[in-house]
């Protein structure tokens, strides 16, 4: 079933990549949130139409309050924009995430890899003709697959196997970010 979704996945970001950039608006973000807790993030977004935009999120990270969270995501997004044309007002997106993690928190560990899709509403703030701040929530379906385990448990030593596996419904997007009109 993991296998089936990345496929999806896949197919997603080839139809938005795919996508004629007519309207040409390029902007650059980062997500101020994730900024507090020191994670590196940078989004990318083109306008393809007279209300339609698309998004490629990135972070990656290596430690986050403390506790060894390595986690490397991608995020591409359509979004539909209601203010009339792309990066201005209200927004609805539906988009996808891929990630890979390693987290050690308390005594659990875990290792796996994650996929899901999404929907995200938003509002831009537009502060001037280049600088705008993004307020977005997002909420999707996420399965994951991972190793878990204690530890202490040597439980690498004697397998490789996923021992845990499922979906949940969780937060995808969340947070605040400064954009950069370039063109």
């Amino acid at each position: 079933m993991y296998d089936r979704l990345k496929h999806i996945l896949m197919i997603l970001v080839l139809l938005l990549s795919g996508q004629r950039a007519n309207a040409q608006l390029l902007a650059v973000s980062t997500d101020l949130a994730m900024d507090v807790f020191s994670v590196p993030n940078v989004g990318l977004e083109l306008g393809v139409g007279e209300r339609s935009s698309v998004v490629l999120n990135g972070m990656m990270s290596s430690k986050i309050l403390g506790h060894k969270f390595k986690a490397k995501a991608l995020q591409p997004e359509y979004r539909y924009w209601f203010g009339g044309r792309p990066m201005h007002r209200h927004f609805v997106g539906v988009g996808s995430i891929i990630a890979t993690y390693d987290v050690d928190w308390d005594s659990h560990i875990y290792k796996g890899e994650a996929a899901g899709l999404g929907v995200t509403f938003g509002y831009v703030w537009s502060l001037s003709s280049r600088f705008n701040i993004d307020f977005h929530a997002g909420l999707g379906v996420i399965a994951y697959k991972h190793k878990e385990y204690y530890t202490g448990d040597n439980y690498e030593y004697f397998t490789q196997e996923k021992n845990a596996s499922g979906y949940w419904l969780l937060p995808t997007r969340i947070g605040i970010s400064a954009s950069f009109i370039l063109k």
